[in-house]
C-alpha cells in the first residue's frame, strides 16, 4: 500500500524529498502524463493564537514549518522561525519551468505559500489555449505541461515544509475561459481575473472581455480557485498614482459585484490593493486613509496587499524600505495575502535570491510587528484621517454616479474616466479611452441558439437541460452525464500534450546540463541553471558616466562576459558612484577538487571542566589597539554568555583600547597560560598589526613558548591569525565552547 498524506487523504506517487538532496527535475518530468493533482482550491494558513516559541508569545502567527530557513538573527533565539498569520507570496518568472520549481522550493523554505508564476510578456495577448508550446509566452507557465510539472513539484515541496502551497497564474486575454478550464483541471489554486484589465491595458473588446470573464469566473468558483483582481494596475500606470485612489475603489467595486453576480462567493474574491505612492512623498499619511477606506467598503472580501512598483528603481535598499512601509500599512489595517515584490522589478532581472529576500522582508516585518495593533491604535477620530477617509469614499461614489449617468461602465471607458491623472471629480482628460465597438476580438461574440446544449458541467448561462427527457434541475443530472462525465468529473479524460518545439524545451535543456549535474559541478547562477551570472558591487571614485564606463571595463578585466550595469547610485557628483555590475563567468568548479576544512572538534563540558580544575588555567583578555568594542570578548569569557568562566578558567579582563605591551605584562604578572585579544574596527590591516606585535613582543620577552596566543574579531580567520604569529584565530559567531576546546586540546598536545 502506498503512503498516505494525512492532510489530503490521497496517495503520494513520488518519493518524499530529502532536505539534503536537490530536486530531481528529470524524474518529475517522467510519467508526467499520468500525474493528477491531489487537491484543488485555495488553502489559508492555520492560525495559532498565543503561540509560544523560545521565550516569546505571539499573537498573530500561524503553524510553524517542518523545514525552513530562519531569519539571520534567529540563532540568538534557538533558531525559531515564527510564521506570520497571512499567506506570503513570491513571484517567479525565469521562463523555464525546470528552474522555476527549484526557486519554488527555496521560497517555500523561507515561508512563501503562494507561488505566482508570472509573465514577462504577453499571456493576456493570447487568443487561444497553448497546450504544448515551449516556455509559454515570454515566461508564463501557461502550457499544461508546465502547470502539471509545477503542481507535481509543489506537492512534494509542501510535504517537505509541512503546509499546503497555493499555485497561481493568470486568467486573462481572450483565451481566459479556456485557461480557466485548464487551471481547474490541473490543480491551480489562485488566479488573477479582472475583465477591466483586459479592456484598459490590452484593448480587448469590452463585451468580449466581460462575456469571457463570466465564464472564467464561474469555472474558477466551481474549482475553488481564489480570484485576485487587477485594479492595482491603475496606480502602476497612472501619471500620478496617488490621484487614482477613488478610481481604484470603483474598479474594485465593479469586479467584486460582477464576480458575485456570475456565481463566485465572497470568500473566493480578493482585492489586489497597493499603497499608491512612495517616499519621498509623505506616503504613510497618504496611504493609510486609502487603506482604511478600502477595508471599510470591502470588508466582505479578502485583501491581497502588494508593494507599489510604480516608483521602484534599481536600488535594492530603496525598494526594501518601501516594502517595509507598505507592510506597516498591512499590519495596521489587514492583509489576508501579503504579496512581495523584489528589487528586480526595477531591473527586469528576476533573480531568485532577491525573491527570497523579499519573502524574508515580509516575514521579518510582520513577525516583528506581531500584536502591534493591540498597542498602537489607528485614531479613527483624528480629524484629518477621518475627513480624508470620508472624502475618498465620497469621490468614489461621485465617480460611480457620474458613470451611471453617462450610460454605465462601457460609456465611462469610452469617455476616458479611468487612469486619469486627476483625482475625481477633477480630471485632466488624459485617461485611457477604449471604443466599445472596437478592440481585440470585436464582433466575436456569437448568440446561443434557443436549443443550445454543451455536454459539460459548471456551465455559465442557459444550457437548456430541460429540453432533454430526465435532465434538468429537478432530475439532478448534469449535462456531462450525456458523455459519462466531463474532465471536471472524470480526470482520466484530461488531455496531455508535450512540448512541441524539439529544440527549445525542458528535456533538451536538461540534456545539455546533464554532465554538469552528474558531476555536481558548481557554476554561479541567478536566472537559469548554469547561466554563470554573477553580480559585483563596487564603489568607483568618479562621476556617474565615467564610473559606469569604468565598471564595464573592470568587469571585462575580471573575465566577465556580457557585462551590464544593473544599478548605479551617485554618492556625490564629484566624489564617486556606487555601481552594481552583472556579467557571466564561464567557470565551473568540481567539488571533488575543493579542500574543505573539517569543522573544529569541540569537547564535552565535563572534559573541559576536569582539565581546567586539575591545572588552574589562567587567561588574560583584552580588546587591543584603539578598539572600544567589548561585546564579542565578553561573550567568549563571561559565564553569563557561556564563556570560559563556565568551565572554571580564571580570566582577567583588561578592558578596551589596551596597548599590546600592557596585555603581555599582565599575562606575565598573573602567570597566565592564555592570552586572548580582540580587534573589530580594523582599517589598514590593524588586526594583522596587533597580532604580529603581540607575537613579536612575546618572543622578545622570552615567554612565547609558554603562552597560547589567541585572536578574534570580525575580520580575523584562523589562517590570518596563524600567518600573523598567533596559535589560533576565531571569527564571527564563535562561541566560548570552541575557544575552550581549542585551549584544552592545544595544552594537551603540548603536554601541559
Amino acid at each position: 500500500m502506498r503512503e498516505q498524506d494525512p492532510r489530503f487523504g490521497k496517495p503520494l506517487s513520488d518519493p518524499p524529498l530529502s532536505p539534503d538532496e536537490k530536486l530531481d527535475v528529470t524524474a518529475l518530468l517522467e510519467g508526467l502524463e499520468h500525474y493528477r493533482p491531489r487537491r484543488e482550491g485555495w488553502t489559508w494558513r492555520t492560525l495559532v493564537p498565543g503561540q509560544r516559541a523560545y521565550e516569546f508569545t505571539y499573537h498573530e502567527t500561524s503553524e510553524p514549518l517542518a523545514h525552513g530557513v530562519p531569519l539571520p538573527a534567529a540563532h540568538y533565539f534557538e533558531n525559531i522561525d515564527p510564521q506570520p498569520d497571512c499567506v506570503i507570496t513570491t513571484e517567479i518568472a525565469s521562463g523555464r519551468p525546470e528552474d522555476d520549481i527549484r526557486r519554488m522550493r527555496m521560497a517555500a523554505w523561507h515561508g512563501a505559500d503562494h507561488i505566482m508564476v508570472i509573465r514577462t510578456a504577453g499571456q493576456s495577448h493570447m487568443d487561444g489555449l497553448l497546450e504544448g508550446t515551449p516556455e509559454g509566452v515570454g515566461g508564463i507557465a501557461i502550457t499544461r505541461k508546465q502547470l502539471r510539472l509545477s503542481r507535481r513539484a509543489l506537492d512534494l515541496i509542501e510535504d517537505e515544509v509541512g503546509r499546503p502551497i497555493n499555485f497561481h497564474s493568470y486568467v486573462s486575454g481572450v483565451a481566459g475561459p479556456e485557461i480557466a478550464v485548464m487551471f481547474a483541471e490541473e490543480g491551480v489554486n489562485g488566479a488573477h481575473q479582472d475583465p477591466q484589465y483586459n479592456v484598459l491595458y490590452r484593448n480587448i473588446n469590452m463585451y468580449r472581455s466581460f462575456v469571457d470573464a463570466a465564464v472564467a469566473k464561474h469555472i474558477m468558483a466551481a474549482a475553488g480557485i481564489l480570484q485576485i483582481d487587477g485594479a492595482h494596475n491603475a496606480n502602476a500606470t497612472a501619471v500620478k498614482a496617488w490621484k487614482v485612489m477613488p478610481e481604484l475603489l470603483v474598479q474594485h467595486a465593479i469586479n467584486c459585484a460582477f464576480s458575485e453576480a456570475v456565481g463566485m462567493s465572497a470568500e473566493l474574491i480578493a482585492l489586489s490593493t497597493v499603497p499608491p505612492d512612495a517616499a519621498p512623498a509623505p506616503c504613510m499619511r497618504m496611504d493609510l486613509p486609502y487603506a482604511i477606506a478600502l477595508r471599510d467598503l470591502f470588508g466582505r472580501y479578502k485583501m491581497r496587499a502588494q508593494q507599489n512598483t510604480r516608483y521602484m528603481e534599481s536600488d535594492g535598499r530603496d525598494a526594501t524600505v518601501s516594502h517595509v512601509m507598505n507592510l506597516l500599512i498591512s499590519r495596521l489595517t489587514s492583509a489576508d495575502i501579503q504579496s512581495t515584490i523584489t528589487p528586480d522589478e526595477g531591473r527586469n532581472v528576476p533573480w531568485h535570491y532577491n525573491n527570497v529576500a523579499a519573502v524574508d522582508t515580509a516575514k521579518q516585518s510582520l513577525v516583528g510587528m506581531d500584536g502591534l495593533r493591540e498597542m498602537v491604535k489607528v485614531d479613527r477620530e483624528n480629524p484629518e484621517l477621518k475627513a480624508r477617509v470620508r472624502e475618498l469614499k465620497e469621490r468614489a461614489v461621485l465617480f460611480l454616479e457620474a458613470m451611471l449617468a453617462d450610460g454605465g461602465y462601457f460609456a465611462g471607458v469610452e469617455k476616458a474616466y479611468f487612469v486619469d491623472s486627476g483625482e475625481y471629480p477633477e480630471t485632466n482628460d488624459d485617461g485611457i479611452a477604449r471604443d466599445s465597438a472596437g478592440g481585440v476580438a470585436v464582433g466575436s461574440i456569437v448568440p446561443r441558439a434557443d436549443d443550445y446544449l454543451a455536454p459539460v458541467c459548471h456551465h455559465f448561462g442557459q444550457n437548456h437541460l430541460e429540453l432533454l427527457p430526465g435532465y434538468g434541475a429537478a432530475a439532478g443530472a448534469t449535462a456531462c452525464t450525456l458523455i459519462g462525465g466531463c474532465t471536471f468529473c472524470d480526470d482520466t479524460k484530461v488531455p496531455f500534450t508535450d512540448e512541441l518545439d524539439h529544440d527549445d524545451n525542458a528535456a533538451v535543456r536538461l540534456t545539455q546540463t546533464a554532465e554538469a549535474r552528474a558531476k555536481g559541478l558548481i557554476t554561479p547562477e541567478v536566472e537559469w541553471a548554469g547561466d554563470g551570472i554573477v553580480a559585483v558591487t563596487m564603489f568607483l571614485p568618479a562621476a556617474e558616466a565615467i564610473a559606469e564606463a569604468a565598471a564595464l571595463e573592470l568587469g571585462r578585466a575580471m573575465n566577465l562576459a556580457d557585462c551590464e550595469v544593473i544599478h548605479k547610485r551617485v554618492m556625490h557628483p564629484a566624489e564617486g558612484t556606487l555601481v552594481e555590475l552583472k556579467g557571466r563567468l564561464d567557470v565551473a568548479i568540481d567539488p571533488a577538487t575543493l579542500v574543505i576544512p573539517e569543522p573544529p572538534e569541540v569537547l564535552t563540558d565535563e572534559e573541559i571542566r576536569d582539565f581546567v580544575h586539575e591545572r588552574t588555567v589562567r587567561c588574560v583578555a583584552a580588546t587591543v589597539g584603539n578598539d572600544e568594542h567589548s561585546v564579542g570578548m565578553r561573550e567568549i569569557i563571561d559565564i553569563k554568555h557561556g564563556g570560559l568562566e563556565k568551565w572554571g578558567f580564571g580570566v582577567t579582563y583588561l578592558g578596551t583600547s589596551v596597548p599590546i605591551e600592557k596585555v603581555l605584562d599582565a599575562a606575565i604578572e598573573h602567570a597566565a597560560a592564555v592570552v586572548l585579544i580582540s580587534t573589530i574596527i580594523t582599517h589598514a590591516e590593524v588586526h594583522r598589526d596587533m597580532m604580529e606585535k603581540l607575537a613579536s613582543l612575546a618572543e622578545e620577552k622570552g615567554v612565547r613558548d609558554r603562552l597560547l596566543l589567541i585572536a578574534g574579531g570580525t575580520q580575523v580567520t584562523d589562517e590570518i591569525a596563524r600567518e600573523s604569529g598567533m596559535d589560533a584565530g576565531f571569527g564571527r559567531r564563535t562561541k566560548g565552547l570552541a575557544v575552550a576546546s581549542f585551549i584544552v586540546q592545544e595544552m594537551r598536545a603540548r603536554g601541559v
